[in-house]
């Protein structure tokens, strides 16, 4: 019932649009009139006001007629850089589209919102009873979440979501995620000649390296992991450098691991900077809380059942990673992430399988039928 070939030229069109976090207005534009034509009321919401975007959240609600769970699907709009002048390349022998190689290929997560779309026109298109259906393309994923965090949820009121944005085949289930800390710390040493006189000075770099070879960080156990990302600092080779600043980040699916794990970055880090007689600075911000949704809900069985349907066997799992799907279910929107079959997604080597775009579409169309 998928009309192939216009849901893989609908994913080439939509990945050809440039949309990097905060500048997804073109995008926009286009998904709007999409959703209209298939019969949808849509909105806009003032997400993209509140973190100086180009545009907010897509809300598309399709009316239903019957009666049953009304469902939400959503995917975000962004795409992470390089992300700019994608082309696609259709590669005939293995069934896979990927990029040109100079940059992503956006199915992370345009092969998301092109799923949605075929999903309801063919919903529309066969006569499908349905019940209420809503739609939220987000703005702003990457890294930060800030469309889901700063979705409109007063215009949200689905009994259940399912976000679109997981590497996994079609079948996948994602139920568990982690809460992130996001960990800033800048170390303010003292500059001296580091060839005259580097006695004299406090190495901010000094410091840092102590602190984190005495630090537990990467895998820290099943649940829980910590990295330092992100080093800057310095002026010149000859003088000891007297400042530096460090981004890092724990992650953990267990609040109470995290909270530990970031006690314990931060203390060492203090504790460094007092044996070096150094100043340090540290914020500490709860990037997203983490959600865990239980094997038997309700919604589980749900994706089950359409998956079924398809002769595919669903399979729930978790992840390291966060998603929309972390904010929704803070917000009280019960939600799960699916599986859409992106591979290698934030890097030159991306890319996916036109049949699990395809299963993907299918997937929707199923999970509103068992509605």
């Amino acid at each position: 019932m998928i009309n192939k070939q216009r849901l893989i030229n609908e994913f080439l069109e939509l990945v050809q649009i440039d949309s990097p976090s905060s500048k997804e207005g073109k995008v926009a534009q286009v998904l709007v009139e999409k959703l209209e034509a298939i019969g949808c009321e849509v909105s806009i919401d003032n997400a993209g006001e509140k973190v100086n975007g180009e545009t907010g959240n897509i809300i598309a609600k399709l009316k239903g007629n019957r009666p049953g769970k009304k469902l939400l699907f959503s995917s975000h709009m962004d795409t992470v850089s390089p992300g700019e002048g994608i082309k696609p390349i259709i590669d005939e022998a293995t069934g896979i589209i990927k990029s040109d190689g100079t940059t992503v290929l956006g199915s992370d997560d345009k092969a998301g919102i092109a799923a949605i779309l075929e999903a309801l026109r063919m919903i529309k298109e066969k006569d499908i009873d349905h019940a209420d259906i809503q739609v939220v393309f987000s703005i702003w994923e990457e890294g930060g979440l800030f469309g889901a965090k700063y979705l409109d949820y007063s215009k949200v009121d689905a009994d259940y979501a399912f976000v679109l944005d997981s590497g996994g085949a079609p079948g996948e289930i994602i139920i568990q995620a982690p809460a992130q800390d996001a960990i800033n710390v800048k170390i303010t040493g003292k500059p001296a000649h580091a060839g005259l006189q580097p006695e004299n000075g406090i190495s901010a770099i000094m410091v840092a390296s102590r602190a984190m070879e005495n630090m537990k960080l990467l895998r820290i156990d099943e649940e829980t992991t910590a990295n330092i990302g992100i080093i800057k600092g310095g002026i010149a080779t000859n003088i000891v450098m007297p400042e530096l600043e460090i981004v890092a980040e724990a992650r953990s699916l267990s609040e109470e691991k995290l909270d530990a794990q970031t006690n314990h970055m931060v203390e060492t880090f203090k504790k460094t900077a007092k044996e070096f007689g150094a100043k340090i600075d540290i914020e500490v911000n709860r990037a997203y809380a983490p959600f865990n949704v239980c094997e038997d809900d309700e919604i589980v069985k749900l994706a089950k059942k359409a998956f079924s349907n398809m002769n595919i066997e669903g399979h729930t799992a978790s992840t390291g990673g966060g998603s929309d799907t972390n904010i929704l279910n803070k917000n009280g929107v019960k939600a799960v992430n699916l599986g859409v079959g992106m591979k290698n997604a934030h890097t030159l080597e991306e890319y996916i399988a036109i049949e699990d775009i395809v299963n993907s579409a299918i997937m929707v169309k199923e999970i509103i039928k068992e509605a």
